[in-house]
C-alpha cells in the first residue's frame, strides 16, 4: 500500500468522502504552489478544493464554501503507525 493520501477527501462526516482514521493522521494541501489549512474538501484527480466562505452559515449551522479550481498536492503529515518500526537504523 502506497502512503498517499486518498484523491478525494472531506472534513464533514456527513459527506461520502469522510474519512476519520485519514484525518487524524493530518493531511496537508497545497493549491496552486501555496500552502492551505483551511480546506474543507479537495479533489486531486479534478482539481478542485472547497473552502469556508468567511464566517457564513447555511440554515443548517454549517460554513457555507466556495469550490476553487487549480493545482492540488496533498500529502501525511503524520507517518503511518508501524512505519517508524520499518525506517529502524541498521544496527551492524
Amino acid at each position: 500500500m502506497s502512503d498517499m493520501p486518498p484523491d478525494h477527501l472531506s472534513t464533514n462526516p456527513k459527506s461520502p468522502h469522510f474519512d476519520m482514521d485519514v484525518l487524524q493522521r493530518g493531511i496537508g494541501i497545497r493549491f496552486k504552489g501555496r500552502e492551505r489549512k483551511d480546506v474543507e474538501e479537495y479533489c486531486i484527480s479534478e482539481g478542485w478544493i472547497r473552502v469556508a466562505a468567511g464566517k457564513t452559515r447555511d440554515r443548517h449551522g454549517n460554513p457555507l464554501t466556495i469550490k476553487l479550481n487549480g493545482e492540488v498536492e496533498a500529502w501525511f503529515e503524520n507517518p503511518a503507525e508501524g512505519a517508524a518500526d520499518d525506517k529502524a537504523p541498521d544496527s551492524e
